[in-house]
C-alpha cells in the first residue's frame, strides 16, 4: 500500500520527543507537511532542523496547548490543517489516595482539554472542506486502568468518548475522527517512568522484562513498543486508504490475554 499524503498540512502536538516525533517524521515521510509543536520555542525550532535533516517538509508551530490562550495563539499561526495528531500527553506513577485536585486538573488540561480545543477549532474548516483526519493517541490504561497512575487512565478513557463523540459531529463529511489505543511505549520519559517501579540497578533489557511482567503483564507482545510502531498506524489512518475507518478506537498495544480483554 502506497501511503500519500502529498499536499496535505499536519499538524502533531507534543511532537519534540517520543511518540510526536516519530509520527511526525512519518507523516513527512508520507509526503504531508508536518507543523512540529511543543510549549518552547526553543525546543521545537531544534525537533524542526533535527526533522528537517531527515528530507520532510516540516515547520515550527509552538505552543502550550494546555490552556486556551496557547492553542489560540497556535490556531492564529496556522489556522487550518488537514491532519490533526492529539499526541500531547503527560503521564507518571502516583499513589492513587496522593492523588490532588490540582493533580487532576493538570491531567485533565493537558491531556484532555487540548485534545477537544483543537478538534473544535479544526473540525469545522475539515468539514467544510469535505476531506480530514483527526486522530487521539490514547492509551491502553484507558481500559486497564493501572493502579499507579489513576488519574492518567481516567484522562485516557475520556479521549476515547470525545474521540466517538466528535466522530459523530463529522458524520457523513469526508472527516473522520478516530481513536489510538497504543500499549507502554519505548520512549525517554517511559524509561524514568519504568526506573520509578522497578530496582533502578537493573541493566534496562532486564528492568523492561521486569515492568511488563509486574505491572503490564495483560500484554501479548512482553516487550515495550517502539515509537514507530505507533507512527504507522496513525500515517495509514491519516490517509485516504483509511476512509472507511471512523469512530473507532483502534489498538497498537502489543495486544491482551483474554481474562483482561475480550
Amino acid at each position: 500500500m502506497a501511503i500519500d499524503l502529498d499536499g496535505r498540512t499536519a499538524l502533531v502536538t507534543g511532537s519534540t520527543q517520543g511518540i510526536g516525533e516519530a509520527i511526525a517524521k512519518t507523516l513527512a515521510l508520507a509526503g504531508a507537511r508536518v507543523g512540529v509543536n511543543g510549549r518552547s520555542p526553543e525546543r521545537v525550532d531544534e525537533a524542526v532542523v533535527r526533522l528537517s535533516a531527515t528530507g520532510g517538509d516540516f515547520f515550527a508551530a509552538p505552543g502550550d496547548l494546555a490552556t486556551a490562550d496557547g492553542a489560540a495563539t497556535l490556531v492564529e499561526s496556522l489556522p487550518a490543517v488537514d491532519v490533526l495528531v492529539n499526541n500531547l500527553g503527560i503521564f507518571g506513577a502516583q499513589p492513587a489516595l496522593e492523588i490532588t485536585d490540582d493533580d487532576w486538573r493538570r491531567y485533565w488540561e493537558v491531556n484532555v482539554l487540548s485534545a477537544v480545543r483543537l478538534i473544535r477549532t479544526y473540525l469545522p474548516g475539515m468539514t467544510d472542506r469535505g476531506w480530514g483526519r483527526v486522530l487521539t493517541i490514547a492509551s491502553d490504561s484507558a481500559i486497564v486502568i493501572p493502579e499507579e497512575m489513576i488519574h492518567y487512565g481516567t484522562s485516557k478513557t475520556a479521549l476515547l468518548a470525545v474521540s466517538r463523540g466528535f466522530a459523530k459531529a463529522a458524520a457523513g463529511t469526508g472527516v473522520t475522527v478516530n481513536a489510538v489505543i497504543a500499549g507502554p511505549t519505548h520512549t525517554g520519559g517511559v524509561e524514568d517512568f519504568v526506573y520509578q517501579l522497578v530496582d533502578r540497578d537493573l541493566p534496562w533489557d532486564e528492568a523492561q522484562r521486569e515492568f511488563m511482567r509486574l505491572h503490564r503483564p495483560q500484554s501479548l507482545l512482553h516487550r515495550l513498543i517502539e515509537p514507530e510502531e505507533i507512527a504507522n498506524l496513525v500515517a495509514y489512518l491519516s490517509s485516504p486508504l483509511a476512509s472507511a475507518t471512523t469512530g473507532a478506537a483502534v489498538r497498537v498495544d502489543g495486544g491482551y490475554v483474554d481474562s483482561i480483554i475480550p
